[in-house]
């Protein structure tokens, strides 16, 4: 039995920049996660230094999981923001 599709899906013309924008956060992520790494490899001592009640591994990594975060939400309001912007409402909805 064939249904067919439960959606009538338009062409994003945000796309590319949606990829673009992803990419380039993926690289700016990689690049922070590499140092967190990179400091438990060559530095581990470092990581035990006191900041606060905690050490700079717990606030590096809580970093980590907040800037994923933050990451994830600017993404989504740019990717709509753009969607918004290219693709335009559709007439009659």
């Amino acid at each position: 039995m064939h249904h067919g599709p439960s959606t009538e899906w338009k062409a994003d013309k945000a796309s590319s920049l949606k990829e673009l924008l992803g990419k380039w956060m993926f690289l700016l992520y990689t690049t922070v996660y590499a140092g967190f790494i990179f400091i438990n490899v060559f530095a581990p001592n470092f990581m035990g230094i006191d900041v606060g009640s905690f050490n700079v591994a717990i606030v590096y990594g809580f970093g980590l999981i907040v800037f994923a975060i933050f990451l994830a939400f600017a993404y989504n309001h740019v990717g709509t923001h753009a969607e918004e912007l290219l693709c335009g409402e559709e007439e009659g909805e």
